[in-house]
């Protein structure tokens, strides 16, 4: 074996060649070897030797480990599907006794605290909506960063939000703007109120509020407001043409919204290889520092989108204080599964990406340490990473060693490095206090999400019967207990003023007036943040976080007794399958047209989460959540009998008309029915479909991956 560091080697895999580099026994992507020594490691202060040194010894320490974690999971979930072959008229889950046999459920901790420390305001103390973005596209991400602030007259104006519909005028629409003004000082009249009077009736000079704490301070003519944690401004200005309008000159009510940020290297992005992951880790790196840029088009002009610089108001007492403008950044890395070509170990097997990941991320996150860019993140000093796709204790066990790993390799104070605990997978769910425990000194986050939640419930138990159809299955029993055992488990570990406890995605963009309905329902529940797909929701959501005090909320809900495991355990079988060929039509082809329409975006044009039409044509945000369920929901159906192969043939090929149709303005799309040779998408859909009672935990990734490998090299 040759030793020489700066050795290149040139392999093919797949048909496709790349320069490496050996680093330590590590064949190394050429271009990951020149991003990582000349862009990350100069400024985190780590030499390139003991950079790759550290990595290669991570990688023989912890890469066995990490594949009999994932030998475990196959191990555990041959036994529950053996369990059902041998009971195949039980109509029910696999029980508790037997899980607890195999090792699936395992002894409670006792009683316990987190002990997390130095976490910043945004985790430990505020509650506000949290946003998820693809690291691979720096404009979005700019977009979240600067979504700390957004102008509650514009998302009320813009968006369906009052009345469910959306403003049709293309000029301004002075009616739809006094309902606007009407409704945002309504909103006030809840938050902070007037000590006299309500705000329509406000004329300006001297604010009296009937709570002379919520008045923070000014900007200038502005008012700086506070509300359960959160901050308020008041725009004043008679000059603006709203303002002239208004009797005490408010242009604009802005609120503090998306507090807390998702940079997420995961389901909502497509990143197969070296290069891909470069783009991200560099978006990472400008984020992360501060001085990312986004330069595009807009109105014939180029336009330059930076990150936001923080301000200042002077208090009530003359103080200035600083105010932040920009959301706290998390990372989310990917899980435990996948690996990359971007590094080759010793046997030449891949490097597992979640591995490569830690190491760089972290790396990176170094230079918000040792403040190296223009900007500060954490203002604690903690690197806030978000690991999904655990499976159980000891695969959160694992993060926790790799963690403490990284940050030795870094030169970092123990438990710098905080962890996010996604409760997105039935085994977590089944044994959340036993996987807190595992990370207690380091977590900072849990969250609950229906649709990873969902494809796993469906995969685990695939051979149990047939599942409800999807739709009904979000009112399933085991979903209550879900969401609340999440809650009432991270009550009673001290969540409470020490970490977040989150809700998941609003999935529709394009419908507020919804959302304000029943999104409203997630900070009732205890919950310190959750999720939205856009600035805009975010803007909308945090008025949720005006109009219900979190931290009472959680103190009401820590007296509650814990719901039973049993509930959680119930698996949403159908009670009744005698479906019409109607309804399994109608079924089968809502399934395949998402799992299309999101699929040849992935495979075709790399897009990991954008808008996609349903059945419908209502946008959705999808990302690889949602095409795990709709799959897993189809492959449990054929399992039992419910439809077959050419159902589900004639299914694919009628929607790849309708999705083909529903993209037609889309001049970077690529017909799915008109390819020459077969479209990748297609086969690859029915391939995640007919293999997906074998495909591991029921993911996608692995089909995902090696079609856009072949769309790739087909695109040359």
């Amino acid at each position: 074996m040759q030793t020489n560091d700066s050795a290149n080697i040139t392999l093919s895999g797949d048909g496709v060649s790349d320069d490496y580099q050996l680093r330590a026994y590590l064949r190394v992507s050429g271009e990951l070897v020149s991003f990582v020594e000349e862009e990350v490691l100069p400024d985190a202060g780590i030499s390139a030797a003991a950079f790759w040194k550290g990595l290669a010894v991570l990688a023989s320490r912890f890469t066995p480990r990490n594949r009999e974690l994932l030998q475990q999971r196959e191990e555990l979930q041959e036994a529950i599907d053996n369990w059902h072959r041998r009971n195949p008229e039980s109509g029910c889950g696999a029980p508790e006794s037997f899980l607890r046999e195999i090792g699936y459920l395992v002894d409670e901790p006792a009683p316990f605290i987190i002990g997390t420390q130095k976490v910043d305001a945004e985790i430990a103390e505020i509650s506000g909506p949290q946003l998820v973005v693809p690291v691979l596209n720096a404009r979005f991400l700019l977009n979240a960063i600067n979504a700390r602030w957004g102008s509650l007259y514009d998302a009320l104006y813009g968006t369906d939000a009052l009345d469910g519909e959306i403003v049709s005028s293309t000029g301004y629409d002075t009616r739809r703007g006094a309902q606007v003004i009407t409704r945002a000082k309504a909103f006030l009249d809840d938050a902070v109120p007037l000590a006299e009077g309500s705000w329509a009736e406000w004329t300006g000079g001297q604010l009296q509020l009937a709570n002379p704490d919520q008045l923070l301070g000014t900007i200038g003519d502005n008012v700086i407001l506070g509300n359960n944690g959160l901050h308020i401004e008041i725009v004043i200005d008679s000059s603006h043409p709203i303002g002239k309008t208004d009797p005490a000159g408010i242009a604009d009510i802005r609120l503090e919204a998306a507090i807390s940020t998702i940079v997420d290297l995961e389901d909502s992005v497509a990143a197969i290889d070296a290069a891909d992951k470069i783009v991200a880790y560099r978006n990472w790196l400008g984020a992360i520092r501060g001085d990312l840029e986004a330069r595009f088009s807009k109105g014939g002009e180029t336009v330059t989108r930076t990150a936001n610089q923080d301000r200042s108001y002077i208090d009530e007492s003359g103080v200035i204080r600083n105010l932040r403008a920009r959301s706290l950044l998390l990372v989310r890395n990917v899980g435990h599964l996948m690996t990359t070509p971007a590094v080759l170990l010793p046997d030449g097997e891949e490097c597992h990406e979640g591995i490569l990941d830690a190491v760089v991320t972290m790396a990176i996150a170094m230079h918000d340490l040792k403040r190296i860019g223009p900007l500060r993140n954490s203002l604690r000093g903690s690197i806030y990473v978000v690991k999904p796709k655990m499976h159980g204790p000891e695969e959160c066990a694992f993060s926790n060693d790799l963690f403490d790993a990284v940050e030795d390799l870094l030169g970092l104070a123990r438990n710098t490095v905080k962890i996010g605990v996604m409760d997105e997978e039935r085994r977590t769910s089944a044994n959340l206090a036993a996987c807190i425990h595992a990370v207690k000194d380091r977590v900072f986050f849990i969250n609950t999400g229906f649709l990873d939640r969902t494809g796993d419930e469906i995969h685990t138990s695939m051979l149990a019967g047939p599942m409800m159809r999807k739709g009904d299955i979000k009112h399933a029993e085991w979903i209550a207990a879900y969401e609340d055992r999440n809650v009432q488990i991270g009550l009673a570990c001290g969540f409470a003023g020490k970490a977040q406890i989150g809700k998941g995605m609003w999935a529709a963009p394009d419908r507020m007036h919804a959302m304000l309905a029943e999104k409203a329902g997630h900070p009732a529940s205890g919950a310190s943040t959750a999720w939205v797909p856009s600035p805009t929701a975010a803007v909308l959501h945090a008025i949720h976080y005006h109009l219900c005090n979190v931290a009472e909320r959680q103190r009401e809900r820590s007296t509650e007794t814990l719901v039973p495991l049993g509930k959680l355990l119930t698996v949403p079988l159908a009670e009744n399958t005698r479906w019409s060929a109607d309804e399994i039509t109608e079924e089968l082809h809502n399934n395949a047209q998402g799992i299309l329409g999101y699929m040849v975006r992935w495979i075709d044009q790399g897009i990991g989460c954008s808008k996609v039409p349903d059945i419908h044509d209502i946008s959705l945000m999808e990302d690889r959540a949602t095409l795990r369920i709709s799959s897993q929901h189809i492959t449990n159906w054929l399992v039992h009998g419910v439809v077959d192969r050419f159902a589900i043939d004639a299914a694919l090929h009628e929607m790849a008309a309708k999705v083909d149709a529903q993209n037609a303005g889309d001049p970077s799309y690529r017909p799915i029915m008109a390819c020459p040779k077969g479209s990748i998408a297609l086969a690859a859909a029915r391939e995640l479909i007919i293999t997906g009672a074998c495909q591991p935990s029921g993911y996608t990734e692995p089909v995902l991956h090696h079609a856009r490998a072949r769309a790739k090299q087909q695109a040359g």
